[in-house]
C-alpha cells in the first residue's frame, strides 16, 4: 500500500508540475512564426485534386512564409538512375519567386501515408544495394536543389524512429547516420533536421544526430479498436519541457513544431475524400483547429507548421471554405 501511495504521489507531482508549467507558459509567449506543409502526393492521389491549382492557391492566397515540401523518391526516380525533377522544380520555382522559406523533406520516409515512398524497382530494404540506391538518390536531390536560395534546411527522413506507424522497412541506425553525414558533406552550409512523434517519441535519439529538431503535435487520433482518442491529459508544458531537455542534452539549436494537426485524423491513412462532409468533421471542427493552434502557441515552440492545407482546399472547392478561412487567419498572425 505504501509503495502504491508513493508511486501515485509521484505521478500526481509530475502532472501538477506539467500543468503548472502550462499555466506559466500561457503568458507572454507572443506569436510564433507559422508555416504549413504541402504534399503533391496527397493532393493528387489522396484527394483527387488538380494539385498544381491547389498549390498555387495555397501559396498565393494563404500566403505562408514558411513551407515544408516533400521529395518523393518514387516520383523523382521512377526508374533506377532516371530522374524527373519537373514537378518538384515547379513547386520550388513558385516558392522561390514568392520569397518563401522552404524545408525540403527527403529520404525513404517523408510525410503522408504510407510514410515510406520507395520505388518499385528498389532493391530489398536492408541489402547493400538498397542502401546505395537510397544514398545515390539523396545525392542527386541535394545536388539538384542546393542552388535554390529558398531552401533553408534539409529534413532527412520523417519520424524515422516511429516504428509503430507506417508501411516501412525496419529502421537502420547505420543507414540513417550515413544519410546525415552525406547531406552535411554535400551541403555544409544548411542545417539538417529530422522529426519524431510528439506524443509517442522520446526525441533524444533522433535529435542527437541533427542541427534542428521537429516534433509533431496531435490532439485527436483514431484507432480501429478505440475510435477517437483525445490527448486531453497532455498539457503544453509536456512539449516545452521535453524541448528544453533535448536542447540541453543534444545541443540542437531549435525545437519546432513540424506538423500541427490542422485536419481530422484519417484512420489508417485513408483519404478524407472517401468520407462524407459531415463525417470528416465529426471529431474536428474549426473550433478544434483554433484550439490546437492556441495549444501549440502555449508550448513556446516556433515555428509552427500546420498540417492539412490540401484538405482545407478540398473542403473549399466542395462548398465549405471555413477551414481555409480560419487557416488563413492563423497564418496571418
Amino acid at each position: 500500500m505504501k509503495k502504491f501511495l508513493r508511486v501515485a504521489g509521484a505521478i500526481v507531482a509530475v502532472l501538477f508540475s506539467l500543468y503548472l508549467g502550462s499555466f506559466l507558459l500561457s503568458f507572454g509567449n507572443g506569436h510564433p512564426e507559422t508555416g504549413l506543409s504541402f504534399s503533391e502526393l496527397y493532393a493528387k492521389e489522396g484527394l483527387g485534386l488538380d494539385w498544381k491549382a491547389a498549390y498555387e492557391s495555397i501559396v498565393n492566397d494563404l500566403n505562408p512564409q514558411n513551407l515544408l515540401l516533400m521529395a518523393y523518391w518514387q516520383y523523382l526516380e521512377p526508374r533506377e538512375g532516371s530522374y524527373d525533377f519537373s514537378d518538384l522544380d515547379w513547386e520550388m520555382n513558385l516558392a522561390e519567386a514568392k520569397g518563401k522559406n522552404v524545408i525540403l523533406a527527403v529520404g525513404e520516409r517523408v510525410p503522408r501515408w504510407p510514410e515510406c515512398h520507395i520505388p518499385n524497382w528498389a532493391p530489398a530494404p536492408g541489402s547493400n544495394g538498397y542502401d546505395q540506391a537510397l544514398l545515390s538518390y539523396l545525392t542527386h536531390v541535394i545536388e539538384h536543389y542546393k542552388s535554390y536560395s529558398a531552401i533553408k534546411a534539409w529534413q532527412i527522413e520523417n519520424e524515422p524512429y516511429l516504428g509503430v506507424f507506417g508501411n516501412c522497412p525496419p529502421f537502420s541506425q547505420n543507414l540513417f547516420n550515413e544519410e546525415i553525414a552525406l547531406v552535411h558533406k554535400l551541403d555544409p552550409t544548411r542545417p539538417v533536421l529530422t522529426t519524431d512523434s510528439g506524443e509517442l517519441g522520446w526525441w533524444f535519439a533522433p535529435a542527437s544526430h541533427v542541427n534542428v529538431f521537429g516534433t509533431t503535435l496531435y490532439r485527436v487520433v483514431s484507432a480501429p479498436t478505440i475510435g477517437a482518442f483525445h490527448y486531453f491529459f497532455i498539457p503544453p508544458a509536456f512539449y516545452a519541457l521535453k524541448a528544453a531537455l533535448v536542447k540541453e542534452l543534444t545541443g540542437v539549436s531549435n525545437v519546432f513544431i513540424s506538423e500541427l494537426q490542422a485536419e481530422p485524423w484519417s484512420l489508417n491513412g485513408a483519404p478524407l475524400a472517401y468520407e462524407s462532409m459531415n463525417a470528416q468533421t465529426s471529431d474536428f471542427s474549426t473550433t478544434t483547429l483554433r484550439d490546437n493552434f492556441q495549444f501549440a502557441e502555449q508550448t513556446g515552440l516556433s515555428p509552427i507548421y500546420l498540417w492539412g492545407s490540401e484538405w482545407w482546399y478540398w473542403r473549399k472547392i466542395h462548398g465549405d471554405p471555413s477551414f481555409w478561412n480560419v487557416g488563413k487567419e492563423l497564418l496571418s498572425q
